[in-house]
This record gives structure tokens, C-alpha cells and sequence, in this order.
């Protein structure tokens, strides 16, 4: 499966893939993406390895003109109550994260207003939510930009870094949602 949009290609990863992939997850942009921090290139081939498995919703971000991968995106569908078989999985919530030199670009919203597409067209999203730090501007203003309301502020939500003593850092997160009859 991929998604082909003016400048880039969501498509699967390959083991290729390993060097660029490893160039924004050696040092993760925002705390989040911690626990996805790569020590090594092999670190990176085993990753490869891994997601190459994936093909519908875990993408990679792919600058056509380069044939480099400068990112990723990924939404796995889930239900909005109890668990069972009649609940539909039909909310997502997607998680982007893109190579620090190639920001600012325009790519971040290429990527999300694509792949946001394609889960409300292709997989029949009905409600699709983010989470982001309050630190974390930019994403906060994509989110706006994909036309994403924002709902909430959790205080100290969640963690997944930790002081120089070792006590967690706990962080301010909002929640942005778009339902499927407000999508363009």
C-alpha cells in the first residue's frame, strides 16, 4: 500500500530504509519518541526488520525526489468503548515524526492531510485524535492546520523521560480530534 501525494510517498519501510531511519531516531525530537531512540545502525536494521511486516498502517515518509526517508507515520484503528465484537474500530489516533532538518517544509502537513485521507476514505475512520506536549508548537499548529480542534489540556499526564535523580518528568499534553463529517 502507498499513498502518493506532490513531493512524498507514505509507503511500507524496507530494510534500506535503516540509515535514514536511524538519522532522526538516534536523538528523538521530543520526549514522546523516547523509548523509540536507536543506539546503533544495526539497532536500525534489526527496526527494519520489524516493520517491513507492516503495510497498511505504519508508514514510512519518503521524499520522492531523494528516494530518502525523512519520517514516519503511523495510526492503528481502535474502538471507542468496551472491547468486543460488535464495537466498531473505527478511531484513530495517529502519531507522526519527521527528521529534524527536514522541518519547517511543509512535509509534516503533506504527510498527516494524506494519511488522515486515507484512514477516513479507506478505513473508515469516524474519529480521529492526537496527542501533543504543550511544549511542542509546531505539532500543535499542524494539528490546527489538518482542521483538528483542540479538546483538552492533561496536566502531568504522562511521562517517559526521567531527571538526573531519576524521578519521572511528567508532561502537559493536549488532545486534538477531528470527526469524519468535519473532514473536508
Amino acid at each position: 500500500m502507498e499513498i502518493e501525494t506532490e513531493r512524498l510517498l507514505l509507503s511500507p519501510f524496507r530494510h534500506s530504509d535503516a540509515a535514514d531511519v536511524y538519522e532522526y531516531l538516534a536523538e528523538p525530537a521530543v520526549n514522546c519518541f523516547a523509548s523509540m531512540k536507536l543506539h546503533s545502525l544495526q539497532e536500525a536494521e534489526e527496526e527494519m526488520e520489524r516493520r517491513s511486516g507492516e503495510v497498511e498502517y505504519y508508514l514510512a515518509i519518503v521524499l520522492k525526489e531523494e528516494d530518502k526517508v525523512i519520517g514516519e507515520i503511523e495510526a492503528y484503528p481502535e474502538t471507542a468503548g468496551p472491547p468486543d465484537e460488535d464495537s466498531p474500530k473505527d478511531t484513530f489516533s495517529p502519531c507522526w515524526m519527521l527528521n529534524r532538518d527536514y522541518q519547517g517544509k511543509g512535509y509534516a502537513y503533506e504527510a498527516a492531510h494524506a494519511f488522515l485521507d486515507y484512514i477516513f476514505r479507506e478505513k473508515g475512520a469516524r474519529r480521529v485524535y492526537a496527542y501533543t506536549e504543550d511544549y511542542n508548537t509546531s505539532c500543535q499548529h499542524l494539528c490546527e492546520k489538518l482542521g483538528m480542534r483542540r479538546e483538552g489540556l492533561f496536566r502531568e499526564f504522562v511521562s517517559f523521560v526521567k531527571d538526573a535523580d531519576g524521578r519521572p518528568v511528567y508532561e502537559n499534553t493536549y488532545q486534538y480530534a477531528i470527526l469524519k463529517k468535519e473532514w473536508h
